[in-house]
């Protein structure tokens, strides 16, 4: 059984990693240079997705269960963000408040709109905003990285992140095409996950202490592991034994294809 975060614990990470981003912003020398690990963006058009996209999640809780999520907006199309530093950087901190407002008013266990219907997430916005703290805490990554100063992820944002990871993005009820396998996960910090992949599709488990290994075991810090599954370092930068394919091919398998 996944060890999920308690909701105001996750609320105040999203809270946390916001500021970071933020921080990170502020001390760019030049908003308009592109990010190495989102090419097509500038680190403007970083902060536009940013803030439009907490704006855009604040919609979809407030909307609850059953109702269409907005649509997206292009940080390359009409900007909504403000040019001004200082401006701009308010705009971000009522983006993310926005969306922890309409959190806090909808608490954990109410449902909205998700992606990942087919996971073993549940789609409710206490699910929404474990993700959101994952996607806030990558893009400040991204940010530091652009300036020559990336940090690792904090270890209580990493690990929670490689469990939400797994059972949100990873897993799916759709049947695995290639062949059947099994992928363990350990972190430095002490926790350790088993991917079973097969005909029942992807599925996400605390790996026992005592179990035999997987066909491909993986180890590193959390951070990395998260950042590598955000495909922001490369798998080789983790330890690695037995066969890599399996992770691999699930890098580049979209089940909804």
């Amino acid at each position: 059984m996944s060890k999920i975060l308690e909701f105001p614990e996750v609320l105040r990470l999203i809270e946390d990693r916001s500021a970071a981003f933020r921080a990170a912003l502020a001390s760019a020398p030049d908003l308009d240079v592109p990010v190495p690990t989102c090419p097509d963006w500038t680190l403007r058009e970083l902060a536009q997705h940013l803030g439009d996209g907490r704006r855009r999640q604040a919609a979809i809780v407030a909307a609850g269960p059953g109702a269409e999520p907005p649509p997206r907006t292009d940080p390359k199309g009409a900007p909504t963000a403000p040019r001004e530093r200082e401006a701009l950087d308010a705009w971000l901190a009522e983006s993310t408040a926005l969306m922890l407002d309409a959190l806090r008013e909808a608490g954990p266990d109410r449902g909205c709109w998700t992606w990942w219907g087919r996971s073993q997430a549940p789609e409710t916005s206490g699910a929404l905003a474990r993700h959101q703290v994952q996607e806030i805490a990558v893009h400040t990554y991204d940010v530091q990285l652009t300036q020559g100063a990336a940090q690792p992820l904090p270890t209580d944002v990493a690990v929670e992140g490689v469990d939400e990871f797994l059972t949100t993005v990873a897993a799916t009820t759709v049947p695995w095409p290639f062949e059947p396998a099994t992928i363990d996960l350990h972190t430095t910090e002490g926790r350790s996950w088993r991917l079973t992949l097969n005909g029942g599709g992807v599925h996400c488990d605390d790996l026992d202490a005592d179990a035999e290994p997987g066909d491909m075991v993986m180890r590193g810090t959390a951070s990395d592991m998260v950042l590598y599954l955000y495909d922001r370092i490369p798998l080789d930068s983790l330890e690695n034994t037995g066969v890599t394919r399996p992770m691999e091919q699930l890098a580049d398998w979209d089940p909804n294809a």
